[in-house]
């Protein structure tokens, strides 16, 4: 593989884990908003999951900044943008007392946000794939074979 390509691994590596390691440190710190979001699923112990969820994110998400276990990180996260995507997002809002216009906003953006699950999982399948490229501690540790 090119250097320009290892290169363009990178990048790559660095977009997809900015959003997890973000999300996964305001989960961590601040894991109210997504309990409710828990809860309103019907799942049980929101708290708990909020916190589970940030720390799979967070570490998940630098594990692919690194290139760490990258393969096995990607089909992760390509199974959790997937169950996300349906569970959180694969439903129309329907907010008691909101207009109907803002319903179909927020059911539109719900949509959206669904897509984008599934598009990232994509991205992350892609990832398992490929693998992390040459600068990369899977790398380092003779844990990717390097493409020709």
């Amino acid at each position: 593989m090119s250097n320009t390509n290892n290169a363009l691994l990178v990048v790559a590596r660095i977009l997809l884990s900015a959003m997890f390691i973000m999300s996964g440190f305001g989960k961590l710190t601040d894991p109210a908003a997504t309990a409710g979001m828990i809860t309103g699923a019907g799942l049980p112990a929101a708290t708990l999951l909020a916190y589970l969820a940030g720390a799979f994110e967070l570490l998940s998400g630098l594990a692919v900044l690194v290139g760490f276990q990258t393969k096995f990180a990607g089909l992760l996260l390509a199974a959790f943008c997937i169950f996300t995507g349906v569970l959180f997002h694969g439903h129309a809002i329907n907010v008691p007392g909101f207009p109907d216009a803002a319903n179909g906003y927020l059911s539109v953006m719900n949509q959206i946000m669904m897509m984008k699950n599934f598009t990232l999982a994509g991205a992350y399948l892609f990832l398992a794939i490929v693998g992390p490229g040459a600068y990369s501690l899977d790398a380092r540790r003779g844990g990717y074979a390097l493409a020709a």
